[in-house]
């Protein structure tokens, strides 16, 4: 197996490549099926938005492993397109909650249906075990990664 590794591991990068590649342009299309002056990598706010109904801008900062500034401005950026919505924080007056605003989950849902049909279309000649293995896999890169 030890010479098999690097050209495994050549193997597994072009996937990867390709697999980014291909992720990017979709966040392109599905960031435009949201708003057509929506940013690309804002796409990932609004998923974890939709995920916790509600979450403080700091927790979300953690989540995805960004700045609290560089957030700030993106959903700056999401609150002007109407999508998102600040609302004061009960249990700290000085800290703020964010969440999507009725808006944003219409448009959000309808992209992602539209993301989910994609994948469905993708994968349905596969078995249902090479999908759930396929699903298991990715997780494991992306908590290791």
């Amino acid at each position: 197996m030890d010479d098999h590794l690097p050209e495994t591991l050549r193997a597994v990068e072009d996937e990867l490549t390709a697999l980014l590649r291909r992720g990017r342009a979709l966040s392109w299309e599905v960031a435009r099926e949201v708003h057509p002056n929506l940013e690309p990598n804002t796409y990932g706010l609004l998923l974890w938005l939709r995920r916790s109904g509600s979450i403080r801008l700091t927790d979300l900062a953690a989540r995805l492993g960004i700045g609290k500034g560089t957030l700030s401005r993106q959903i700056a950026g999401l609150e002007g397109l109407g999508l998102v919505r600040r609302d004061p924080d009960p249990s700290d007056r000085r800290a703020a909650q964010l969440s999507l605003t009725e808006e944003g989950s219409r448009r959000f849902d309808a992209a992602r249906a539209a993301r989910f049909e994609q994948i469905r279309r993708t994968l349905r000649n596969w078995p249902e075990r090479d999908v759930e293995n396929f699903a298991r896999l990715l997780h494991r890169f992306n908590e290791t990664f």
